[in-house]
């Protein structure tokens, strides 16, 4: 029987006799290295491949502090990015107005700048010109850059999505009898977090337009940074702010509001404001491949 969960894993007391074993076995060994051999033992792995070593981490720590297990001593703590990270510096481009039909800017490109020389332009462009600005994703995420004539008009950026969000299983059909369902294939559904037209880009039906030009790319693009495409999107609006029209445009529905509760409310009352939730199907099957 499980008697720990973290991160949607389920952890029996068998597991953790095999993790103390695992420790003895290993007396050197660093909280990384056991982490790393924790990963291989169970095949706990990313989708590309990868190790799943920080979630691991996460959990041994989890037990070491619950008094399950005993980790060795830290042995090197690194500097923490996160701690002092620096903002986003402004860049230099062209802010010229431009006010046209959206058929005088064609050709519109658009660039999934992740990992691309141009990722510091979209976390800049964010930064400065985004109500929210710039946050750096945790996890799966893209960036896109859209161009017209030599120049960036709009960014968005996309990342993994919430693990539990009721308007959104139950649009997509998930049930509590599917939760692993849930756990496995969060992963194949991508959150719209951030979408800005430059303030200064003046040009009707461009944001529908890009929203319908990302559509098509995501799962392709998805698929090619973390070995495994994407069958759903969802999004966040704020009705105090937007009236999503572009979204709706685009062919987004809504699917529901949000309760007002973040993730680690421990009350039934809204401590945020409510926002419409609403998605796309990026695949005719995206229930049917939601839930396998």
């Amino acid at each position: 029987m499980p008697v720990w969960r973290y991160r949607g894993r389920a952890v029996t007391t068998e597991e953790i006799d095999f993790i103390r074993r695992l420790i003895a076995e290993h007396p050197t060994a660093s909280r990384r290295r056991l982490s790393e051999k924790l990963c291989e033992a169970w095949q706990w792995k990313q989708a590309n491949g990868a190790l799943r070593d920080m979630v691991c981490r996460g959990l041994l720590l989890m037990l070491h502090r619950a008094g399950e297990i005993e980790l060795p001593a830290i042995r090197y703590r690194p500097p923490n990015p996160l701690a002092r990270r620096e903002r986003p510096q402004p860049m230099l481009i062209d802010t010229t107005p431009l006010t046209c039909a959206l058929s005088d800017i064609r050709p519109i490109l658009l660039e999934q700048a992740r990992k691309t020389a141009d990722e510091p332009l979209f976390n800049s462009l964010m930064e400065q010109h985004h109500y929210l600005g710039y946050e750096q994703p945790v996890g799966e995420h893209l960036k896109y850059l859209v161009w017209a004539q030599g120049r960036p008009m709009a960014c968005m950026a996309w990342s993994s999505a919430p693990r539990h969000l009721g308007s959104r299983d139950r649009y997509t059909l998930y049930r509590m009898e599917r939760a692993e369902a849930r756990r496995r294939n969060i992963r194949l559904i991508a959150y719209n977090t951030r979408f800005l037209i430059l303030p200064w880009i003046k040009v009707p039906h461009l944001a529908s337009h890009i929203l319908g030009r990302v559509a098509a790319t995501l799962p392709a693009d998805w698929k090619r940074m973390y070995s495994h495409p994407v069958y759903f999107a969802e999004t966040f609006i704020d009705p105090g702010r937007f009236r999503g029209t572009c979204y709706r445009a685009a062919n987004w529905v809504l699917m529901g509001r949000t309760t007002g509760r973040g993730k680690a409310s421990n009350s039934y009352t809204p401590n945020r404001s409510i926002k419409e939730v609403l998605g796309l199907a990026l695949t005719r099957r995206f229930r049917e491949l939601l839930s396998e």
